[in-house]
């Protein structure tokens, strides 16, 4: 029975029988030699080999890479949504304390759900939070200006009696 030897390019492998090379690594061009060869050859040149080569898989190319890289860039981002967690706390000290509370608890989820891996409702939330922090903002300064409104008024109406 012929003994095959491969080689990785810095090493040499074998001996090994063609059922053996099977649990290899051996590519199409995996350098190959066995006894009686001059030199080592490609393994895609042995009509001996095709079934092994074709059975393994293909080098991952540069564009292969890039390709599964930019998949994984499209799956889930690198960073999670906006937390709205700061602005949120501020419109709650200034502006209206019920909807800048609202805004806080959602704020606080969101980096908790995306880091969870579940990113739409990550998403959800920062939508909410800022849709509650600005909500609160227009309300207390809405608030706030009708309050000061009504006191220059009071103010002007005393001055005239």
């Amino acid at each position: 029975m012929r003994q095959y030897f491969y080689t990785d390019g810095n090493k040499r492998f074998g001996p090994y029988t063609i059922d053996d090379l099977q649990h290899h690594n051996i590519t199409p061009e995996t350098l190959v030699w066995y006894d009686g060869m001059a030199d080592w050859q490609p393994a895609r040149t042995m009509y001996e080999l095709q079934d092994i080569v074709k059975q393994a898989p293909p080098p991952i190319s540069p564009t292969t890479r890039n390709n599964y890289n930019s998949q994984q860039t499209n799956q889930r981002p690198n960073i999670p949504p906006k937390t709205w967690l700061v602005e949120s706390i501020l419109v709650t000290l200034f502006c209206c304390l019920p909807f800048g509370i609202i805004g806080i608890i959602n704020a606080s989820k969101v980096e908790s759900r995306f880091y969870a891996g579940d990113i739409q409702d990550a998403e959800k939330c920062s939508r909410d939070a800022k849709k509650w922090t600005v909500l609160s903002f227009w309300i207390g300064l809405a608030a706030g200006l009708i309050y000061f409104i009504a006191v220059f008024a009071l103010g002007f109406s005393d001055a005239l009696y």
